[in-house]
C-alpha cells in the first residue's frame, strides 16, 4: 500500500506539480546571457533588439550578452556544438530557438516530434551539466499566411499545414520546460496572433514572417524579442516621470530632475524607452507591427504623470513633438513611448542597436569561423598539450576582442537630457 502511495504521488507531480520556472528570476546581477538558435537567430535581429532592451531600456549594464545563431541548424546541430561554442563565453542563462528546420518543411509525423525531443533534452542536459542556471526553451516561430507557398500540405495550404506542424513542436518545448524545470518562450503563438491582426488591419500582402515565408523583417523579430523578453521577467517599468503643475517634479530610478519649473521639466536619463522605426505601415519597420501585440505596454511603459492640472486638457511637448491629452488620461499616466511618433532619444538607441549590431556581427564570424572549429581537433588537443594551450589562447584573445566590442556598446549607452512641457488648454 505504502509503494503504491509513493508511485500514485510521484506520478501526480509528474503531471500535476511540474511548474515552469518563474520569469522573475532568471536574470540575476551578472547574468551572462547566451541567445542561440537557427538562421532566424543568425539574421541578428531579435537577439540584437533583446540586448539593446536590456542594456538600454532595462539598465541592466551588469549583464553581458553573446549571439550563437546558426543558419540552417536543427537541434542536432546545436548539441553537437554546446559544449565547445558556448564553453568560450560561459552563459549563465541560455534562450533557444529551434524547430523551424527540425520540422523539415512537411506536415507533421511522430519522427519528427520524437527527434526534436530528444534531441531538445540532450542539449538542456549539457547545459545544465555546464553550469548554466536557466535555459528559456523558445518555440519555434511561424510561417507567413500569405508568402509560405509549398504544395505538399495539400488539402491545407503550406502556410496552415507548417503551422500547425510548429505548433506540435511548440507544444513539445511546452511540455519539456515543465517536466524539466526550464523556462519557456511562446514565440509562435505570439508571431500568429500578430500576424493575424497585423494583416487584418494593413492587408494580406503586409508580411510579418518575411517574404520567403519564414525569415522575418524587424516586424517578425519585434514580437520574437517580445516573447523572450517577457519569458526572461522584463517587468516593462521603463520610466515614472512626474510633473506637478503646484509643485516638485519627481522621477523615478535611472531618471533625474536637472531643470525647469512647475510647467516645463528637464530631466536627465540613463534608462530610454525602445525607439522604433519611423514608418506606420511598412514590415520592414518596427513601429508598424506595434498595435498588433502590447509590447508597448508589457516591455515599453515610459510613464508621464500630471497632477494638479487645472484645465480639461493639456498640449504635452516632448522632444520635436507635441500631443494633446485628458487631464484624466494625464493623472492616470500617458505612455510617451507608444503615444509619440518620434521621441528626443532615437538617435541614441540608434547607436546602440549600431553598436549591438557590430558587436553580434564578430560573434557569429568568431564562432562559426574560429571556435566551434576547436572541436574538429579533440583527438590532437587530448593528445598535444601544447595544441590544446594555443586553442585556449585563441579564444581568449577572440573573447578580448568581442569584450572590446561590448565596451563599445556600453560607451554608446549615453544619458539623454529631454524636456516635458504641460500647457493647459480650456
Amino acid at each position: 500500500m505504502k509503494a503504491q502511495f509513493k508511485l500514485g504521488l510521484t506520478w501526480f507531480c509528474t503531471v500535476f506539480c511540474a511548474v515552469y520556472v518563474t520569469a522573475a528570476n532568471l536574470l540575476p546581477q551578472g547574468a551572462r546571457l547566451a541567445i542561440v538558435g537557427d538562421s532566424i537567430t543568425e539574421q541578428k535581429l531579435y537577439s540584437k533588439y533583446m540586448e539593446a532592451y536590456l542594456l538600454a531600456c532595462a539598465g541592466r549594464t551588469d549583464m553581458k550578452v553573446f549571439q550563437f545563431g546558426w543558419s540552417g541548424e536543427r537541434a542536432d546541430g546545436f548539441v553537437a556544438r554546446a559544449a565547445n561554442d558556448l564553453g568560450v563565453f560561459k552563459p549563465t542563462v541560455v534562450t533557444t530557438c529551434y524547430g523551424m528546420n527540425d520540422g523539415q518543411y512537411r506536415p507533421y509525423a511522430d519522427d519528427i516530434g520524437r527527434a526534436y525531443e530528444g534531441n531538445t533534452r540532450k542539449y538542456v542536459e549539457i547545459l545544465k551539466g555546464m553550469g548554466v542556471q536557466h535555459v528559456v526553451l523558445g518555440s519555434p516561430g511561424a510561417v507567413d499566411t500569405r508568402y509560405f507557398v509549398r504544395q505538399n500540405f495539400a488539402p491545407l495550404s503550406g502556410a496552415d499545414g507548417y503551422n500547425q506542424n510548429l505548433g506540435r513542436l511548440r507544444d513539445i518545448n511546452k511540455r519539456l520546460a515543465g517536466e524539466l524545470g526550464v523556462a519557456f518562450a511562446d514565440v509562435h503563438q505570439a508571431m500568429l496572433d500578430a500576424m493575424a491582426k497585423a494583416k487584418a488591419a494593413l492587408g494580406n500582402d503586409y508580411d510579418v514572417c518575411g517574404r520567403d515565408g519564414f525569415h522575418p523583417g524587424p516586424n517578425g523579430h519585434l514580437i520574437m524579442a517580445y516573447a523572450f523578453l517577457r519569458a526572461l521577467g522584463c517587468d516593462g517599468q521603463v520610466a515614472d516621470l512626474t510633473v506637478d503643475m503646484q509643485g516638485a517634479p519627481a522621477a523615478s530610478s535611472g531618471h533625474k530632475v536637472v531643470g525647469g519649473g512647475r510647467d516645463k521639466v528637464e530631466f536627465e536619463s540613463t534608462r530610454y524607452p525602445f525607439c522604433f522605426d519611423p514608418d506606420p505601415k511598412a514590415s520592414s519597420s518596427t513601429r508598424s507591427i506595434t498595435p498588433f501585440f502590447p509590447f508597448n505596454e508589457e516591455l515599453n511603459r515610459f510613464v508621464l504623470k500630471v497632477r494638479n492640472l487645472n484645465a480639461p486638457r493639456a498640449r504635452v511637448t516632448w522632444g520635436a513633438n507635441s500631443m494633446e491629452f485628458s487631464r484624466e488620461q494625464l493623472e492616470a499616466g500617458v505612455n510617451l513611448a507608444a503615444a509619440f511618433p518620434g521621441t528626443p532619444f532615437d538617435e541614441a538607441f540608434r547607436k546602440v542597436l549600431d553598436a549591438v549590431g557590430q558587436k553580434q556581427q564578430f560573434e557569429t564570424v568568431m564562432i562559426k569561423e574560429m571556435v566551434t572549429k576547436f572541436r574538429l581537433f579533440g583527438r590532437e588537443a587530448s593528445a598535444d598539450p601544447a595544441l590544446a594551450a594555443a586553442f585556449r589562447e585563441v579564444g581568449a584573445r577572440l573573447m578580448a576582442r568581442q569584450e572590446a566590442l561590448d565596451g563599445a556598446v556600453r560607451q554608446a549607452l549615453q544619458p539623454v537630457r529631454h524636456t516635458v512641457s504641460v500647457t493647459p488648454l480650456n
